[in-house]
């Protein structure tokens, strides 16, 4: 494990410490959001495969009434009644936040009446699906939602899971070795300077023995 370069005095071993207990803070409260972030998830994953069954049943039968409508009209009258009528705006969106990520909020609008082709020439069947298909719109729009939003819930997880690997096996890994570097340095010094200091003492003590030695002499 790397140590940071700093200097070997107590100021720093004091920031390192404080830096330790803010970097172990903040890895608690990034573990604590993913794991939120990641039942987040997995709820939405099984509500959205659920809805996503839904439409594409639903689909599947407005395609089918689609494909009769085709057989009875032809191809070429069936395609000049469904680009009839007046495009309209169908949706408003939004965002809103789920735990620091924002995902889209997306509502549609009255869907307007299927019309602008002659009710004689196309056949019932048309009309039906047309219906199956404006009742299934809402719910392609909530499945859009949805799949959106677990699409930014999984890049906010895995966003989240590299910063709690990298203070969990990087910088607090670092932090703690340099922590012991510096302390194992001062103590080193320390045990220096006192070894120093009992020479001198033993230094004087005998410097102080010899004078005394010499006075009782004279």
């Amino acid at each position: 494990m790397s140590v940071l370069r700093v200097n070997p005095n107590r100021m720093e071993l004091l920031n390192l410490k404080r830096r330790r207990d803010v970097a172990k803070r903040g890895h608690k409260l990034l573990k604590d959001k993913f794991d939120e972030l990641l039942k987040e998830f997995l709820a939405r994953i099984s509500d959205s495969r659920r809805l996503r069954r839904e439409v594409e049943a639903r689909l599947a039968h407005a395609y089918a009434l689609l494909a009769v409508a085709r057989a009875e009209a032809g191809r070429t009258d069936l395609a000049q009644a469904l680009l009839a009528g007046e495009p309209a705006e169908l949706l408003t969106t939004a965002e809103r936040n789920v735990m620091s990520v924002r995902v889209p909020e997306i509502e549609a609008e009255a869907i307007p009446q299927p019309g602008g082709y002659s009710l004689g020439t196309m056949p019932a069947v048309l009309d039906e699906a047309l219906e199956a298909l404006a009742e299934t719109l809402p719910l392609m729009i909530e499945l859009a939602e949805r799949e959106k939003a677990i699409e930014l819930l999984a890049a906010e997880i895995e966003r989240t899971r590299r910063r709690v690997n990298a203070l969990e096996h990087v910088l607090i890994p670092s932090i703690v070795e340099t922590i012991k570097s510096v302390q194992m340095k001062l103590d080193e010094a320390e045990r220096g300077n006192l070894t120093r200091l009992m020479k001198v003492k033993d230094m004087l003590e005998q410097q102080r023995t010899a004078e005394d030695a010499a006075a009782d002499a004279g």
